[in-house]
């Protein structure tokens, strides 16, 4: 079967054998590649028709309890400049994001123990009463079920928590002895069965990932089906263990970014700021390989260079109000157009 039989089987069945997959990832020319961006494309207009959802992230905490190898934010970097807003920074950038058309808030952060689920209760329950034509988006890491059952009742309507990887051993060689894939696969699991619209995802080109383990990623996300799937490429952080390790591939990035949304074609899928990063026109490579999502940044100004995942992350220096006009610019040039809209999953 060629490549181009092996998109077309992907797109009508939704899915592939291990061996099909493996054939998709480990490259393909040229015209190759532009048919399945083009598949990818048909897809996701089918049922998002041209629309981008924006979704303003809010970054409130860069403080983390834990300490995985590839993160700027790991406990143990102590060059890190820490920081956390309070609810009313908070509540400003939410406000000043409603005025800018922001119809989704994405409430980010290490997992920071200072708030409590009172607190983050609160701060949801407030965004929503002030602005009911809005979802709030959570993605502060793994939690009991007991504390996401009060978020989603307090009005909390997305949660994202990257996988990372879906392979046992791969997931050691990333994270402190002390967390599991089992539990973070537990935690999305109780995640959908309480209700919340539930997004994972991996990095790309990660230190030590094989193909194997990136058709695992695949075979779970078929598994979990989520609303929402977040990938990027792996970039280092020169305060990191992974420091001198090889970034990720943006090609990588966009080729899987299609074949997820094949597999999974309801799909929310952002073009990350990672892969804005590592490829300057990536995050429009990514809307025209089948994303449909896309994250500016309404953390205020003064912490946005703080909150570092990895090294060069763009859009630090710019107002709320410059990348919004920056992002309605780039999206356009793709053909695409900016929606206002709470940008739900297609149901």
């Amino acid at each position: 079967m060629t490549k181009t039989e092996l998109i077309d089987k992907l797109r009508n069945e939704k899915n592939l054998a291990d061996e099909e997959f493996k054939e998709l990832l480990q490259g393909l020319s040229e015209k190759e590649e532009e048919y399945l961006y083009a598949k990818a494309r048909e897809r996701r207009e089918k049922y998002y028709g041209k629309e981008v959802y924006l979704r303003g992230l809010i970054e409130f905490t860069n403080y983390c309890r834990n300490d995985c190898l590839y993160c700027g934010i790991r406990r143990s970097n102590t060059n890190a400049e820490r920081y956390r807003l309070e609810k009313a920074e908070i509540l400003s950038a939410v406000k000043k994001g409603h005025e800018l058309g922001f119809r989704t808030f994405v409430l980010q952060g290490g997992e920071d123990l200072s708030y409590t689920d009172e607190d983050i209760c609160e701060i949801v329950s407030e965004i929503k009463k002030l602005y009911d034509d809005s979802a709030v988006t959570l993605s502060i890491g793994e939690k009991t079920r007991e504390s996401y059952e009060k978020f989603y009742e307090a009005g909390a309507d997305r949660y994202l928590l990257r996988h990372e990887t879906a392979n046992e051993e791969h997931y050691s060689k990333l994270h402190p002895k002390e967390l599991s894939l089992e539990n973070r696969k537990r935690c999305l699991k109780d995640l959908k069965e309480i209700g919340f619209q539930t997004g994972a995802g991996m990095m790309v080109g990660a230190p030590f990932q094989t193909v194997e383990n990136l058709i695992e990623d695949l075979k779970f996300l078929k598994e979990l089906e989520p609303e929402m799937v977040g990938i990027g490429p792996f970039i280092p952080h020169k305060d990191t263990p992974f420091k001198d390790e090889v970034p990720g591939k943006a090609g990588d990035t966009l080729r899987l970014l299609a074949i997820i949304r094949l597999m999974l074609p309801k799909v929310l899928l952002p073009a990350t700021t990672a892969l804005g990063t590592i490829d300057p026109m990536g995050r429009e490579k990514g809307l025209l390989a089948g994303a449909n999502v896309i994250m500016p940044n309404l953390s205020p100004i003064t912490v946005r260079g703080k909150y570092l995942l990895y090294d060069g992350k763009i859009c630090t220096g710019e107002e709320a109000a410059e990348c919004r006009k920056c992002m309605e610019k780039r999206v356009e040039l793709t053909g695409y157009r900016v929606s206002v809209s709470r940008g739900d999953a297609y149901t």
